[in-house]
């Protein structure tokens, strides 16, 4: 996902290409924007943590870009593309090094494991929307 900053900044083109370029197929595209109520769904695991509230303002704040992408190894492989949550501590060439903002304004988001991405894409993606 591309988050609200990183779309308001006009850097959701300059994400994808990233991703295009690093060998992952797009098989589900989605601009949109959501609501206090889904970003609170969607971000639901972390509901007992202190900035829970914060984070789902922050995510209902404006529009973002949803995606489903494969490859081989594709969540391993992301989270390396993405680089650290702090774009202070990211590796050069990452995304997060490139565009982020902040560790809570941090550009996108990656699925952390398979069965976390299959939950993800299902959140945003019925089955007739992904090529």
């Amino acid at each position: 996902m591309i988050k609200p900053e990183a779309v308001a900044a006009g850097n959701m083109g300059k994400i994808l290409n990233m991703i295009i370029d690093n060998g992952y197929k797009v098989i589900a595209l989605k601009y949109t924007r959501l609501s206090r109520q889904e970003a609170g769904s969607f971000y639901a695991v972390h509901k007992e943590r202190p900035f829970y509230g914060e984070l789902v303002d922050y995510m209902a704040s404006g529009p973002i870009v949803a995606a489903i992408l494969e490859k081989d190894n594709a969540v391993l492989g992301f989270r390396d593309l993405i680089g650290a949550t702090d774009p202070a501590q990211a590796a050069e060439g990452t995304i997060r090094k490139r565009f982020a903002e902040s560790k809570a304004k941090n550009a996108v988001h990656g699925s952390d494991s398979d069965e976390n991405a299959a939950i993800e894409g299902a959140f945003f993606f019925s089955g007739r929307e992904q090529f």
